[in-house]
Order: structure tokens, then C-alpha cells, then sequence
């Protein structure tokens, strides 16, 4: 898989330029962090490459092709945890990714199972989302993310309220699933 940019401008409606010519080219495997202060446009990158946003000017390209004629190759290939992310508080973990694989066509219990696993979930998989602290809250939308064993995983502040040692835990498992993909952090 490889993803580019190629002089992508985004100036909301506001007038506040977030990217200004802004190139990049990724290619599996590959992971790459990005760093800066608040404000800084990284949630913006995050979401011009998911498609989330158009740019103001500037192209993007998944394997060669405009992004914009190739959402639905997207979508089948990503892994997404926005800085903010909804969760269905009154299902179960284990219903919430069940409804995710139906949402992401790969409805197994398997791959469900896998992500708790690789998560730290499942001894709480039969809880009520509204029950999970922050951190755990955190997991599930990082379980969500890697359904499907997407080619693209893009995330967005993944271990904000995850305790050191999880974010060691979490560091690493990003790590492992760069050896074959791309991933952004």
C-alpha cells in the first residue's frame, strides 16, 4: 500500500490555515509518528489521509490513484481512532466490536477475540462500555481500529489516558503491526 500527498493546503472556513504545502509519501511497512504542539494540524493530516476532510488545495493519492475516486478501497483497507470517538455506552465490548465487524464486512468471532486479546480486554468483554474507566475506554477504540487486520492504521493520540505501562504495551504492539503495513501515529 502506499499513500501520498503532494502540495495539500487545508484553510478552513475560519481562515485558519491548519497545512500548507504539505508533501509526503508512505509506503508499507512503514510507521511514522507525528509530532507537534497542540494546534499544529496533526488530527488535520489524520483526517485528509482517512478522507474525512477534503484538502483546499494540493492532491492526495492511495496507490497511485486520487484518493478522492478510491474512498471505498480506503475504508476497506483502514484502521481509524480519531482524537475523539464515539462508543456505543449501553453494548457490551464484545458487542460493540461485533457491531464494528459488521460495519467493516469481516463479522468473525475470531478476529473479535484477536483484538481483545491484543488489547488486554478480555475479561472485559462482557462489560457495559459505560462501566470501563478511560484508559480501558481508550483500549476498545484501539480494538475497534484494528479489525479487520486493516493495511492502513492511522491514530490519533491512541494512548492519552493509558498508564506508562500500557503505553509501553501499546508502543509495541503498534510497532509489531508496522511489519507489514503502514502505520501513523
Amino acid at each position: 500500500m502506499k499513500l501520498s500527498m503532494n502540495h495539500v493546503k487545508k484553510q478552513y472556513a475560519s481562515g485558519k490555515i491548519a497545512l500548507e504545502d504539505i508533501s509526503l509519501a508512505l509506503e508499507a511497512p512503514c510507521m511514522v509518528g507525528l509530532l507537534g504542539p497542540n494546534g499544529a494540524g496533526k488530527s488535520t493530516l489524520m483526517q485528509l489521509l482517512v478522507a474525512g476532510i477534503l484538502p483546499t488545495s494540493g492532491q492526495i493519492f492511495l496507490n497511485g490513484g486520487p484518493l478522492s475516486k478510491q474512498e471505498q478501497e480506503l475504508k476497506q483497507h483502514l484502521g481509524y481512532l480519531p482524537q475523539r470517538f464515539g462508543l456505543y455506552d449501553e453494548l457490551t465490548v464484545e458487542q460493540f466490536l461485533d457491531y464494528m465487524t459488521a460495519l467493516k464486512a469481516c463479522s468473525d468471532k475470531a478476529v473479535i477475540q484477536r483484538v481483545l486479546e491484543q488489547t488486554g480486554l478480555v475479561e472485559k468483554r462482557k462489560a457495559r462500555i459505560s462501566t470501563l474507566s478511560g484508559g480501558q475506554r481508550q483500549r476498545v477504540g484501539i480494538a475497534q481500529a484494528l479489525l479487520g487486520n486493516p493495511q492502513l492504521l492511522i491514530l490519533d493520540e491512541p494512548t492519552v489516558g493509558l498508564d506508562p505501562e500500557e503505553r509501553i504495551r501499546f508502543r509495541n504492539l503498534f510497532a509489531r503491526q508496522a511489519a507489514d503495513k503502514i502505520v501513523l501515529l
